[in-house]
């Protein structure tokens, strides 16, 4: 056998020992019911993603592959007497199977394949390569369209990141500013208090120092007379007898004392406890004097941009202009309403809003999960509780839109919520009048929070949160 006829069988053993997932020479090959040989890791990879024969498709489990050791030596004895290292890799546009030209494609398994696959893939679709490149084409030119507006998405979405960079600095500045005016306030009081209470400490103490000075020089007065006495006694203790007798009486009476000893009263020390006894609750109990505690605070994060809220987030009312604020998901928008900052999922809770005389004003509560970025009809079929103001009518706000008896007209509508009841009530807080109440128990998730819901409409009055009354329990 000469050389060019070694080699072309060299070639086909090759072809017959050569794996046909990783084409190399096989690698500890298995043994598959439907026959077809494969390398164990190659079969292990492939059984992963797709319990099949990677050349009939047929169904296999990963116990049935078993060793193929004649196959295996086969392959051993090969590579030993060829000394085959690095197998030539095949073209890319022929059948790593069939080593022939790929001339079809599979619309199923979205694959180029040759003419012998074809018995392989005979469930399926088979185009020609030419009807096979439009339907990839048209398939990527979607996907390419999506992955253009994701672009366009993500450089619109830097945009307001950056803007909402900014707004976040103007954030941290205006909170910065009122939570320097508030504890100014609270300083200019600890100060002013301070220096009270040591005006106070100073003339007690002079008082005190002013008394004990007075008992001093009283005492210095008696202890002279004192020793003027006992002076006198012991010279007439050195007389004679006889007269010490006779002039006994006399001395007597002149050895009398009738002033009282000194002592140091309770009155003549400081009352410390008055001046540092509980000195911080002391304190604490009449800053309340100076401080505002309001049940509800407004969230600006959930304002339309048509609002504006005051610095103490206590009011709010229409802004002339559309403010510049992020399209976060938790925003009003278009609809002109904020709700409070705290939700609720359990407990009693009440608060107050001031209306004054707007014309038109919403008050209530909400759930969580309320419609932000759409206008929508406020009614308790759409999670919102709630009564209002509109063309001079007083509402409850349901589907069927009941009218409220108000007489005098409320300025200050008062807020009651029961979560453990799951229901919210509503009075006229001037009067102490009922005006209705409402269930939910049946509308909302028990896990779901409700929220205080307010809509001042699109005037220059503000409504305003009233502030609360403060009380101080000890135990």
């Amino acid at each position: 056998m000469d050389e060019s006829m070694e080699d072309e069988a060299s070639k086909v053993l090759r072809q017959d020992l050569t794996c046909p997932v990783c084409q190399n020479i096989f690698s500890d090959p298995v043994l598959l019911p439907c026959t077809h040989s494969f390398c164990r890791e190659c079969v292990q990879r492939s059984w992963k993603f797709n319990k099949k024969c990677p050349t009939c498709r047929n169904h296999f489990t990963e116990d049935q592959a078993i060793t193929n050791r004649d196959l295996k030596n086969a392959c051993e004895t090969f590579v030993r007497q060829s000394n085959w290292r690095n197998p030539p890799q095949p073209s890319e546009f022929v059948c790593n199977l069939h080593q022939k030209p790929l001339e079809l494609y599979c619309e199923k398994d979205e694959e180029p394949v040759c003419v012998d696959c074809a018995i392989l893939h005979s469930t399926h679709r088979l185009l020609s390569i030419k009807d096979g490149v439009p339907l990839c084409k048209r398939e990527l030119f979607c996907k390419l369209d999506i992955f253009e507006k994701k672009v366009d998405l993500h450089r619109r979405m830097k945009h307001r990141f950056t803007k909402a960079v900014d707004y976040v600095k103007h954030q941290a500045e205006e909170a910065e500013k009122q939570i320097k005016e508030e504890f100014e306030k609270l300083h200019k009081f600890l100060y002013a208090e301070e220096s009270k209470r040591l005006e106070v400490l100073a003339s007690e103490e002079k008082e005190k120092i002013t008394t004990l000075q007075e008992k001093i020089s009283k005492t210095e007065e008696h202890l002279k007379s004192l020793k003027e006495h006992v002076d006198t006694l012991n010279k007439e203790l050195g007389n004679e007898d006889l007269p010490l007798l006779m002039n006994f009486q006399k001395i007597k009476r002149q050895a009398e004392w009738t002033k009282s000893d000194p002592r140091i009263c309770h009155s003549d020390l400081l009352n410390m406890s008055t001046h540092v006894g509980a000195l911080s609750f002391t304190i604490w109990k009449k800053m309340k004097d100076c401080v505002k505690y309001n049940p509800v605070v407004l969230d600006p994060n959930t304002a339309s941009p048509w609002l504006a809220l005051s610095s103490d987030l206590t009011s709010m009312k229409e802004n002339p202009e559309r403010l510049t604020v992020p399209d976060n998901p938790e925003r009003f928008d278009p609809c002109v309403f904020v709700l409070g900052a705290e939700g609720y999922t359990s407990g009693k809770h009440k608060w107050e809003v001031s209306v004054g005389d707007n014309p038109k004003w919403i008050v209530g509560v909400c759930k969580e999960s309320v419609v932000r970025k759409r206008k929508f009809t406020l009614s308790t079929n759409r999670g919102v509780w709630a009564i209002g103001l509109s063309k001079g009518v007083y509402t409850a706000l349901t589907p069927q839109r009941p009218e409220l008896p108000v007489n005098p007209r409320p300025e200050k509508i008062r807020i009651k919520l029961n979560m453990d009841k799951h229901e919210v009530s509503f009075w006229d807080a001037m009067t102490a009048t009922f005006l209705i109440s409402f269930s939910f128990e049946l509308d909302i998730p028990l896990d779901e929070k409700v929220y205080p819901i307010f809509g001042p409409g699109l005037h220059s009055t503000p409504m305003i949160l009233a502030p609360g009354k403060i009380a101080m329990h000890t135990s």
